[in-house]
C-alpha cells in the first residue's frame, strides 16, 4: 500500500538524463522516464549517405573538357561511361535544336507561330515595350536571345505588347506568355517576381523547368549551377575581396 502523502520519501534525482547506475534503477522502476535514443547514429548515417550521393554524382554537370581533365583521378571505365553519356546528351540536344533564335512575330502570325506551334511543345512569348526607357524590357530581350541560343529545342518569340494586344499598357511590359498544347498556361507581368532588372539565366531556367520544357537535371542547368557554386565558394575563401590583379585583367578584357 502506498505511503500516506505526508510520509512519502522524496527520491533524489540529480540529472534524469545522466547515464548513472542510480538513474538506471529509477528508470527500471518507472520513477523517471526512459532516456530517449541518441540522435548521433541517425546524424552520422545521414552524413555518410550525403557523402555517398555526392561521390556518386561528382561528375554530374561536367562537360567533355572537364571530364578529360579528370583522366588521372578517376577510373577510366567509369570516366568513359560518363563521357559517352555526355556525347549522347549533346547529340540529342543538337538534334532537337530546331530553333536557336528568337522569332519576331506580328499579330496575324500569332495563332500559327504560337498557339498552333505550342501543340508540339511549349512556346514562350515576350511582349516587349515600345519605349527604349523600359529597362526591364531591354534586360529580358537580351536574356531571351541567350536562352533561345542555349535552348534551341524551345521556341522563343517576341512581339511588341501594344501590337499583340490593342491598348496594352507599357507599364505591364515585359510580359511573358507561355503556351502549351494550344492554350496559355502561364503569364508573368513585368519581372517583379523574377528579380526585376537583376533577373538572370537562373530565373529563366527555373521557368523552363516549371513549365516542363526542360528537366531540373539538364546538363546545361547543372553546369551553370556548378559554376555559381564554385564562384560563391571562391568568394568565401577570399573573404569576398577580389584581387586588384583580377580587376585589372577584367578591365583589360573590356577593351578587347
Amino acid at each position: 500500500m502506498a505511503a500516506p502523502k505526508d510520509e512519502r520519501i522524496a527520491v533524489p534525482i540529480d540529472d534524469p538524463n545522466a547515464d548513472t547506475e542510480w538513474n538506471d534503477i529509477l528508470r527500471k522502476h518507472g520513477v523517471i522516464p526512459e532516456k530517449p535514443p541518441s540522435p548521433t547514429p541517425l546524424i552520422e548515417e545521414a552524413i555518410l549517405e550525403g557523402r555517398r550521393l555526392a561521390h556518386e554524382n561528382r561528375l554530374e554537370g561536367k562537360d567533355l573538357d572537364e571530364l578529360d581533365a579528370l583522366e588521372d583521378l578517376e577510373d577510366e571505365n567509369f570516366l568513359e561511361q560518363y563521357r559517352q553519356q555526355r556525347v549522347q546528351e549533346l547529340a540529342n540536344l543538337t538534334k532537337k535544336a530546331v530553333h536557336g533564335t528568337v522569332y519576331p512575330i506580328s499579330k496575324p502570325d500569332f495563332v500559327h507561330e504560337v498557339t498552333d506551334a505550342s501543340k508540339n511543345g511549349p512556346v514562350l512569348v515576350n511582349l516587349t515595350s515600345g519605349l527604349g526607357t523600359n529597362v526591364e524590357s531591354r534586360v529580358l530581350t537580351e536574356l531571351w536571345r541567350r536562352a533561345a541560343r542555349e535552348y534551341g529545342e524551345i521556341k522563343f518569340c517576341e512581339i511588341r505588347g501594344d501590337m499583340a494586344i490593342e491598348g496594352y499598357p507599357d507599364r505591364n511590359c515585359p510580359t511573358i506568355l507561355v503556351y502549351d498544347k494550344g492554350d496559355i498556361v502561364k503569364q508573368i507581368v513585368t519581372l517583379m517576381t523574377m528579380g526585376g532588372v537583376r533577373v538572370g539565366m537562373e530565373e529563366i531556367e527555373a521557368l523552363l523547368v516549371e513549365i516542363g520544357a526542360v528537366k531540373d537535371n539538364d546538363m546545361r542547368i547543372l553546369k551553370r549551377r556548378k559554376a555559381k557554386e564554385d564562384a560563391e565558394e571562391e568568394r568565401r575563401e577570399h573573404g569576398g575581396i577580389r584581387s586588384s590583379k583580377a580587376t585589372v585583367e577584367e578591365d583589360d578584357d573590356d577593351w578587347d
